[in-house]
């Protein structure tokens, strides 16, 4: 047969391969057959494989799936697409490292309707389904009149005659107790529930125990299905609820106790998005466990007779306290525990509820002022229902002083729980304040979510410069940074992004006034209707100048003006939305003109860029200096 395959003789470039329009109103199913051979052990710029989904009306494509370790055989991956009312393409694209020996290959590109955990067995791949492999006890193809196995097996159920297709494990090759024959699903891709159904035989002379786990990506089992010890020689029907909100393994495992134990056969598993039995329970909506405190404290709430700990402050823009974290002028929380009612100067706040037996991630940022000893001023912890146990699962160290700064934090827990977030002081004397906001919660651990969650159109500047190329004019130029700015009392202490990251900005010392920089996206496809465009700018300095932000459409020779600021801003990065419409390819531009004097760093971070119109509206789209009444607090 042929397949295709990537021409590596050229190094750090792509090839990309891109199908037909698509278009599935039902859930469905790519299955990609392919392999990475490399003759040197290790690289450190390795070939990569992806696959994107290059969605209609959308500037940007989303990455489904990547893969990078070479293999000595060809490989199966399994992707379940969503349901879209959208046409699409499946863009292939092979991106070959700095390793001259490395080629990439497909052999086959295969959708089709259905989930990727369903199978009949009927075709070669099993639908990426692999065994477990095991000196002695192993599934096998069984069906297709192959009769080498001692004990008589059945006819098959997807077409009921001695030709079709089944799993099967057989005890005659035991050696030891309770040896484990172990067949494992494709990794679902996509967040699904329902119900999975599967045909089974079991044929025993002494005990087997046939079990069905769900294991995550941390390596955690859980059991969803069990048999009851009723021998079957006929295929009977299991049915059992399936709950994967973040990516899963289903594992069909089978234990015997000794070799004339006997057989189990597994056939044509399928899986429909309505449970079993009739649960009405609605689905745990993470979105609920968060909370950016701008209109209210959400579902978080405080302990009555622990005084006000914590109260919900604003600061106006101005250039001595920073702002909060979601837009640089809007809510926080703040912990001033020096005047609370108890003693020990705790300030408690608890959130929702959140069901047992689910891994989560936890993100929030806070920041912290005016503390001699800042370890254990602010720590999470985990208050089970039953109200017995309280454990810590996170607490400061130490961070840049009243920097936004990210933490994140993976759990678990069997029972339902609460967060619990808690300010402390040391002393009357060792007492600062502690500031919460933008506090999240996904399913999954944070690592499997930092995959999932990327958006598209986004840019922290964390590895690169993503969409984003200079445009040497002159000498200005913009540098990717992390940290504080050389010059004092002008540009940001720490990136938006995570407080520690990388962010973009001119260095105002090697320029002179009026020196231009540009920062320039390459060009992103046109679509109708409106787009939103979201990043964060830091604007300090007694000199600081211009930043503006253009549209340059594909053709045109005027760069269109959509969004400035003169002058400088706050000492907080603050959050910039501008709207706007181009049918036609496009690029957007930014540009800093540096001001009077040296004190004049103006940096940007966390560009977003989404369809659709923006959800709020900027007051003001050209405006320039900052407000009177600098350092007020409501």
């Amino acid at each position: 047969g042929h397949y295709i395959s990537v021409d590596t003789s050229f190094e750090g470039e792509k090839a990309v391969l891109s199908s037909p329009d698509l278009y599935s109103e039902e859930w469905s199913c790519v299955r990609l057959i392919y392999q990475i051979a490399t003759t040197s052990d290790t690289s450190t710029d390795p070939a990569r494989l992806n696959l994107y989904l290059r969605q209609e009306g959308e500037s940007f494509d989303h990455l489904l799936w990547s893969a990078k370790e070479p293999s000595d055989s060809w490989l199966i991956a399994s992707l379940d697409l969503t349901n879209s009312t959208k046409k699409y393409k499946l863009i292939l694209e092979g991106e070959m490292g700095q390793d001259k020996s490395t080629s990439i290959a497909i052999f086959e590109i295969k959708i089709t309707s259905g989930y990727c955990i369903e199978c009949d067995f009927e075709e070669n791949h099993l639908c990426g389904y692999v065994n477990h492999w095991n000196p002695n006890v192993n599934w096998f193809v069984g069906g297709g009149n192959i009769r080498n196995s001692q004990s008589i097996l059945p006819k098959d159920h997807t077409l009921n005659s001695a030709l079709g297709h089944y799993m099967y494990v057989d005890s005659v090759y035991v050696k030891h107790f309770q040896e484990v024959a172990q067949l494992i699903s494709p990794k679902t891709m996509a967040p699904i529930s329902g119900c999975l159904s599967f045909y089974y035989q079991l044929k025993q002379e002494s005990s087997i125990v046939f079990t069905v786990y769900l294991r995550d990506m941390s390596g955690f089992y859980e059991e969803i299905w069990k048999t009851d010890s009723v021998p079957n020689a006929d295929w009977a029907l299991a049915e059992v609820d399936f709950n994967a909100p973040y990516p899963m393994e289903v594992i069909f495992e089978v234990a015997f106790n000794s070799a004339k134990g006997g057989y189990v056969a597994l056939d044509d598993i399928s899986f429909s998005p309505v449970y079993c039995s009739n649960q009405t329970g609605t689905p745990f909506n993470p979105a609920n466990a968060g909370c950016n405190f701008e209109e209210d404290l959400c579902n978080f709430y405080q302990d009555h007779k622990d005084g006000p700990g914590w109260s919900r402050v604003k600061v106006k823009r101005n250039v001595y306290r920073a702002g909060d974290h979601t837009t640089g002028f809007g809510y926080y929380l703040l912990a001033n525990t020096k005047f609370t009612s108890q003693p020990g100067y705790i300030g408690r706040l608890y959130g929702p509820t959140l069901p047992g037996n689910l891994q989560f991630c936890l993100r929030f940022y806070y920041a912290l002022y005016g503390f001699f000893q800042m370890s254990g001023t602010l720590a999470v912890y985990i208050f089970e229902e039953n109200h017995v146990v309280q454990e810590k699962i996170w607490s400061v160290l130490d961070s840049p002083k009243g920097v936004w700064t990210q933490a994140e934090i993976s759990f678990k827990k069997p029972m339902p729980c609460k967060i619990v977030f808690v300010s402390w002081c040391k002393s009357f004397w060792d007492c600062g304040l502690v500031a919460l906001d933008d506090v999240s919660l996904s399913l999954g651990n944070c690592q499997a979510a930092d995959l999932l969650l990327h958006s598209p159109g986004e840019c922290t500047f964390e590895k690169d410069e993503c969409v984003f190329t200079q445009k040497k004019r002159s000498r200005g130029s913009w540098h990717r940074k992390r940290g504080p700015t050389p010059t004092s009392y002008t540009g940001p202490k720490g990136d938006h992004t995570t407080g520690v990251g990388y962010y973009m900005y001119i260095e105002a010392s090697n320029m002179v006034y009026g020196q231009r920089a540009y920062l320039v996206s390459r060009s992103l496809r046109g679509t109708p209707g409106k787009q939103c465009l979201t990043f964060f700018y830091h604007m300090y300095g007694a000199g600081t100048g211009l930043l503006s932000v253009y549209l340059k459409k594909e053709g045109d020779g005027e760069e269109i003006p959509l969004w400035r600021r003169t002058g400088e801003q706050s000492i907080s990065w603050l959050r910039g939305l501008i709207e706007y419409e181009s049918d036609t390819n496009y690029q957007i531009i930014f540009e800093a003109i540096r001001g009077v004097s040296i004190r004049s760093d103006t940096a940007i971070d966390d560009i977003l860029f989404q369809a659709g119109p923006c959800l709020e509206v900027e007051e003001i789209q050209f405006s320039s200096g900052y407000p009177d009444s600098l350092n007020e607090i409501e």
